[in-house]
């Protein structure tokens, strides 16, 4: 038996048409849809924070709507998203609208929660969780901003616990990317929760699709090689014993080969040797690609041990205000006109005292994106200006947004046009990787018909 599960997203806001283009070429048995990163997590806050319901990947919503005639022509796809993001439930409730409308109300839908622990907080630094930073070491006590979000990564378990209880479609919170592919290899396979190799051979997968075409061509130095406006997505066909082949459909444009899935296989790991996700602890440098041709790349001795003791938590907490200003400078004297702009912008704005957190000035084009390693273009004639700053005050960041509009008749000559004349400051949310005990947190499932979400 082999099993054929392709990924149609690798973040919120990846091609829209992508998911239905994957299963309308290809017979899979499961399409899986990664939207989230821990930036997108603050964007989800922000947004429940607004609405309490909302907060999920809303991209979803007319995704399903499009999978609906392949739902209906192809009794056996299934689809795993984590599309839930900070409110999997409201996410469910939308999608079965659309289900419901389609004549698919019998469709079942499976919700897996117990993922955010900020009603928990409380509770938990009780049970002596401490939630060390992971960079610095600090607990979370020492953080005198407020926490907006904390999101554990959840594993595969009861994704594969949803399907084995009828779900067609399991929408998550925030689970591991690569579990969105182990439930369903788990769930086929009925392999052990403790064959780490099976698991490991699962994640490796999970990895190497969960970005979507970056393993088909996408982001590859070997850009040229292949159409990528027609760019196939991947697709991973598992045997029972754990190997598998990527590929991805025929007549797509991209490639499969040994570079790109090498690529993609190194690909935000940290230690090759352990690459943690809450199913198992995979050895990344047993394994084995074998470029077959025809873009198929087969991929074999993947190796695990027992996953972690504690959960990776992505926890958000407020930090201030941030704004950005964009100029386009023309002329043979650019360069110069922009670094004059900036002097003028930060001199008033330290007149009126104002002076920054931080700040940063930008010359778009002008080759300085990495000091000291390239020279400016020979005969450049326009860069953009762009300056960011953030700090702890709105009134700050507010009076930073005025200034950008003046120069137009204050300035040098030669600024062709503006971006961003008159921003808004926007609230930050800062990023505090940390990890809570297993024996913590309860991962849950619910499962529902279409008809019976609302």
């Amino acid at each position: 038996m082999t099993l054929r599960i392709g990924n149609g997203a690798g973040f919120w806001g990846d091609n829209l048409d992508a998911p239905r283009q994957l299963v309308e070429s290809s017979q899979l048995d499961y399409l899986t849809l990664e939207y989230l990163a821990e930036l997108t997590l603050s964007i989800l806050a922000r947004l429940r924070e607004k609405d309490p319901n909302a907060g999920y990947a809303h991209d979803f919503l007319p995704v399903l709507k499009s999978l609906v005639p392949a739902l209906k022509s192809q009794p056996q796809l299934k689809i795993v998203t984590n599309a839930g993001g900070m409110n999997p439930a409201s996410c469910a409730r939308a999608a079965a609208v659309i289900l419901r409308e389609a004549g698919l109300g019998d469709v079942r839908i499976g919700v897996v929660s117990g993922d955010d622990l900020l009603p928990r907080l409380a509770e938990l630094k009780s049970a002596g969780c401490e939630f060390k930073n992971l960079d610095d070491g600090r607990p979370l006590a020492e953080l005198m901003q407020p926490v907006v979000s904390a999101n554990a990564y959840l594993g595969a378990q009861p994704i594969a616990a949803a399907l084995a209880d009828g779900a067609r479609i399991v929408i998550t919170g925030r689970v591991a990317d690569a579990s969105l592919t182990v439930g369903p290899a788990m769930h086929t396979f009925g392999w052990s929760w403790t064959d780490w190799n099976k698991l490991a051979s699962a994640s490796v997968a999970g990895h190497l699709i969960e970005c979507g075409a970056q393993a088909t061509g996408g982001y590859s130095a070997a850009w040229e090689v292949t159409d990528l406006a027609e760019v196939g997505y991947p697709i991973a066909e598992f045997e029972s014993d754990g190997t598998f082949i990527i590929t991805k459909p025929d007549g797509s444009g991209g490639h499969v080969t040994h570079a790109t899935v090498a690529s993609q296989l190194v690909y935000e790991i940290g230690d090759p040797r352990h690459y943690l996700t809450p199913d198992v602890d995979c050895d990344f440098t047993t394994v084995e690609l074998d470029d077959l041709g025809s873009n198929r790349v087969a991929v074999r001795n993947a190796a695990g041990i027992a996953a972690p003791e504690s959960y990776k938590v992505s926890l958000a907490y407020r930090d201030g205000f941030m704004a950005d200003g964009r100029l386009l400078v023309y002329g043979s004297d650019c360069i110069a006109k922009a670094n004059e702009c900036a002097r003028i912008i930060a001199h008033k704005l330290h007149a009126a005292g104002y002076d920054y957190a931080r700040a940063n000035v930008e010359l778009l084009g002008a080759g300085d994106g990495v000091p000291g390693l390239y020279e400016s273009p020979v005969g450049l004639r326009e860069v953009m200006l762009r300056i960011a700053v953030h700090d702890p005050r709105r009134e700050a960041v507010e009076r930073f947004c005025r200034e950008f509009a003046p120069l137009a008749t204050s300035g040098p000559a030669g600024l062709a046009g503006y971006t961003q004349a008159r921003g808004e400051p926007r609230p930050v949310f800062a990023y505090w990787p940390t990890l809570v005990p297993r024996s913590l947190i309860t991962p849950q499932f619910e499962v529902r018909s279409a008809g019976d979400w609302s």
